[in-house]
């Protein structure tokens, strides 16, 4: 039996918006797939053969291999040959990356590993969080020989393999995009290949985990400057009362120039958490990196404080501040997904809520249910909204809001974050 096809049976680590997908395309390809995550509602959803999350066309693929048992999910890893870990990974307050979670899957696949295995992170980790990785299975299973990185083999393998695709394009990317493979040694890295043979038809670019780390905090860090600075000129145009989308479009027309789209802020699990890990490694260094964040994740405010200062200049007209109304288009950290984590939008609505007197009415199309700290406040329909706001403050670049009739009411305030009207 080859290496490659040695691969009968693939563990998914994790089973939200990266581990599912990746766990569905693995299954698709008729290997045997069991998730493992410990939210019992989400392992029952699956193996209803439906899921828990929104992502578009990632429902039918689960409702098939479900039903053809090449799927299944549990809350408690059992033995497979490869294992990939996809869980979360935060900062805490001070922006120290928070390797909890990974630690405690660590422990959760540590007694059913032997001989043989190989171990996948795709968590976005701090460089050198592989190598932890293997320290913890070190400590854990005294019986196996661990890999290391001067070459030397082990009884198990383990690599670093980042994601690095597009929520509301994660089904089609997985699939076409490159993909970056850090072996913590040679025969690691060949075996990872292996089980991404399985679905990805994009290259396998082989590296090693260290470097595989840093290229998935690079390309956000890149981003995210280049966000920093579509933010930053937004806010110098509206001291100078230029139209900043007018400005961007024109500068666009010179053939090296390609600046981003400002917003109300950077959200997501990658873009607005990633830099940080950068940051925290070598904070000497990345001086832009450092203000990059430090820019985009004081968008919010500033949009904040526009809000305020339209609440006011409606309040002077005499209108009672309870009875202003404040519609809040948008809550999630991009267009078009149902994703709250890490999202402007969020911030932005929590303190309109605590600052002000005045109603307010929120609208995301993309989710069924309001997150907790909006209890008490219900999901209103956007063109109502619309309706009966006297100020519209449009966070979120969704396609719903573009069929939206935004002049029922010429004595509104209108705060467009993200240029929708322009």
């Amino acid at each position: 039996m080859t290496q490659e096809n040695s691969i009968q049976t693939v563990s998914v680590v994790g089973l939200g918006y990266i581990g599912l997908p990746t766990a569905a395309m693995l299954a698709s390809r008729r290997t045997r797939v069991i998730g493992v995550d410990v939210n019992k509602h989400a392992v029952d959803t699956i193996n209803q053969g439906k899921i828990h999350i929104i992502e578009p066309g990632l429902d039918s693929i689960v409702r098939d291999v479900v039903r053809e048992g090449f799927l299944r999910a549990t809350t408690t890893p059992e033995p497979a040959d490869a294992f990939l870990i996809a869980v979360p990974t935060p900062f805490k307050d001070d922006y120290e990356p928070d390797l909890t979670y990974i630690e405690k899957a660590t422990q959760a696949l540590a007694p059913v590993l032997k001989k043989g295995n190989i171990v996948i992170l795709e968590s976005t980790s701090p460089v050198g969080a592989t190598e932890q990785m293997i320290e913890w299975l070190a400590a854990l299973r005294p019986d196996l020989k661990m890999p290391t990185t001067n070459g030397v083999d082990g009884d198990i393998y383990a690599a670093y393999c980042p994601e690095r695709v597009l929520p509301g394009q994660v089904v089609r990317e997985l699939v076409e995009n490159d993909r970056i493979i850090g072996g913590i040694n040679k025969v690691s890295a060949e075996r990872a290949k292996a089980v991404y043979r399985i679905f990805v038809e994009g290259e396998l670019l082989e590296t090693n985990a260290r470097t595989a780390e840093m290229s998935k905090l690079t390309e956000n860090a890149f981003r995210d400057v280049n966000i920093a600075f579509a933010n930053e000129l937004s806010l110098i145009c509206d001291k100078l009362d230029i139209n900043v989308w007018d400005l961007i479009s024109l500068a666009n027309h010179h053939p090296r120039v390609n600046i981003l789209q400002p917003g109300a802020g950077v959200g997501g699990h990658c873009i607005a958490v990633d830099p940080w890990f950068i940051v925290n490694k070598t904070p000497g260094e990345a001086r832009i990196t450092r203000v990059a964040r430090e820019i985009n994740d004081a968008k919010p405010e500033w949009v904040v404080s526009k809000i305020k200062a339209a609440v006011d200049k409606i309040a002077a007209t005499g209108k009672p501040r309870c009875d202003v109304n404040v519609a809040v288009l948008g809550l999630a950290f991009k267009p078009n997904i149902d994703d709250l984590r890490e999202s402007p939008a969020i911030h932005i609505a929590e303190s309109i809520a605590q600052f002000s007197e005045s109603r307010m009415i929120l609208v995301e199309p993309n989710i069924e249910k309001l997150p907790r700290q909006f209890d008490g406040y219900e999901l209103t329909d956007c063109q109502e909204a619309v309706n009966t706001a006297d100020v519209i403050a449009i966070l979120v670049k969704h396609s719903a809001f573009e069929k939206i009739n935004f002049s029922a009411k010429p004595d509104q305030i209108v705060i467009d974050a993200v240029g929708l009207l322009n």
